[in-house]
Formats: C-alpha cells, sequence, structure tokens
C-alpha cells in the first residue's frame, strides 16, 4: 500500500490531481487507513498508469471516465472498451501521420538552409582569401 505522497513521487502527478482523478470517477477503489487516509494499491497504481497513458495521448477525461465505468461492468463490456480503445488507437495513428508530415516539412527546411548556409560560408571564406593583406 502506498501513500498519497508516494503516489506522487512515483507518477509525478500532484496530490489535487490524485484526489480530482477520485472525485471524477477515473480512479476508483482508493483505500482508506482508520485515520481516513488515502491508501493506493498496486491496482490502483496500474489504473493511474493507464489513465495517464490515455489522457497524455489525447483521450479526454470524459472517455476515461467512461472506460473505467465500463471495466467496473465486468466482462460484458469488453467489446464497447475494445472499440473505445481501436477508436482511441486510430486518432493517435493519424496524429502520428500529421506528426510525421510536419517533421518531414521541418528536416527539408533544415537540409535546404543548412546548404545555404553552407554556401554562404564558402563563399565568405573565398572572400577573406581574396582580401588584400595589409
Amino acid at each position: 500500500m502506498y501513500t498519497i505522497q508516494e503516489v506522487c513521487e512515483k507518477t509525478g502527478l500532484s496530490a489535487h490531481t490524485l484526489r480530482y482523478y477520485e472525485k471524477e470517477g477515473l480512479l476508483t477503489d482508493i483505500g482508506r487507513t482508520q485515520g481516513g487516509f488515502r491508501q493506493y494499491s498496486d491496482e490502483n497504481l496500474e489504473w493511474l498508469g493507464l489513465i495517464c497513458c490515455l489522457k497524455n495521448t489525447g483521450m479526454p477525461l470524459q472517455e476515461i471516465a467512461r472506460f473505467v465505468r465500463l471495466a467496473h461492468e465486468g466482462d460484458c463490456t469488453l467489446e464497447e472498451r475494445v472499440e473505445l480503445l481501436k477508436e482511441h488507437r486510430e486518432k493517435i495513428r493519424e496524429r502520428m501521420d500529421e506528426t510525421q508530415q510536419y517533421l518531414d516539412k521541418i528536416t527539408w527546411k533544415v537540409n535546404f538552409f543548412s546548404e545555404k548556409l553552407q554556401a554562404w560560408q564558402a563563399q565568405e571564406t573565398m572572400k577573406d582569401k581574396e582580401a588584400p593583406k595589409a
């Protein structure tokens, strides 16, 4: 079991974010000590890893909460969860394709300006060699 501070250290998330995820139904089944302090299990950390993965790849929090609810409903929701993840995967692939196009354009520009720079430097070197020496 982990304290909220230990989970913060392991994940880089703030305590506020963890409490928010719990309040919004993204992170469920958080245990409590007799004193009322949160206790996180390894399973909670696994869920948190998935939540962060989905969020960091652009899935809205409402969709993540829907996925979590479906998972808690059991195997009868497997088909819906698979479809939700497939749709998300396709969106990620589309963004990756778009990002690759941007990267290709930037790479082309780097090469273009690098060639211009080399030509300019060569020209400047020639000017220095041709300049009369005092």
